[in-house]
C-alpha cells in the first residue's frame, strides 16, 4: 500500500471485510467501519451511523471537502465506475499526522461495492427501508438507525 497511507491503529471489533484501491481503503470491523486516505484515517463506529442512502456522484475527480467549522465537516470521495452512498453519523474519529481527534455530526460520501455495504448493514444493525429497486445487489435505497 501508498507510504502515505497512516497504518491503522487497533480496531475496536472483530475484522471482517477490508477493501483496498489507490486512493482509499474501506475495513469493515463488528464495531466500526474505518476510512483511509492518503495522511488521514477516519474511525466511523458503526452505533454512530444515523443513515446511509444512495448518493449521486459530483464528478469523476477524487474530492475531499471539509468545512471550517468541524462540527459540520464531511469526506467526499469520488470514484468512476462505483456505486456511492452517503452515511450521516453522529461523530467520527480522525487520525492524521496531527494526532487524532473527534468530529461532530458529519457526512461521508463513499463508493462501497455491495459486499461491503452488506457487512455494514450486518453489522450496525439498521433498519433497511426500501422501494424495491430493480439495480444488482442489495436492495437497498434507504438505511436509517433505529
Amino acid at each position: 500500500m501508498n507510504r502515505d497511507f497512516i497504518s491503522i491503529r487497533s480496531m475496536e471489533g472483530e475484522l471482517k471485510l477490508s477493501h483496498k484501491k489507490r486512493g482509499y481503503g474501506l475495513t469493515v470491523t463488528t464495531k466500526e467501519l474505518i476510512v483511509q486516505k492518503p495522511h488521514i484515517n477516519y474511525y466511523l463506529l458503526l452505533a454512530d451511523i444515523l443513515s446511509i442512502v444512495p448518493a449521486q456522484p459530483y464528478g469523476l475527480k477524487p474530492l475531499r471537502h471539509v468545512p471550517d467549522w468541524t462540527e459540520h465537516a464531511g469526506l467526499v470521495s469520488v470514484a468512476p465506475g462505483s456505486r456511492h452512498y452517503r452515511l450521516m453519523l453522529r461523530c467520527a474519529t480522525v487520525h492524521n499526522r496531527s494526532g487524532i481527534h473527534q468530529i461532530r455530526s458529519c457526512d461521508f460520501i463513499l463508493p462501497i461495492d455491495d459486499r461491503m455495504l452488506q457487512a455494514i448493514v450486518d453489522w450496525s444493525k439498521l433498519d433497511c427501508l426500501s422501494e424495491g429497486t430493480s439495480r444488482p445487489g442489495p436492495d437497498i435505497s434507504d438505511i436509517t438507525g433505529g
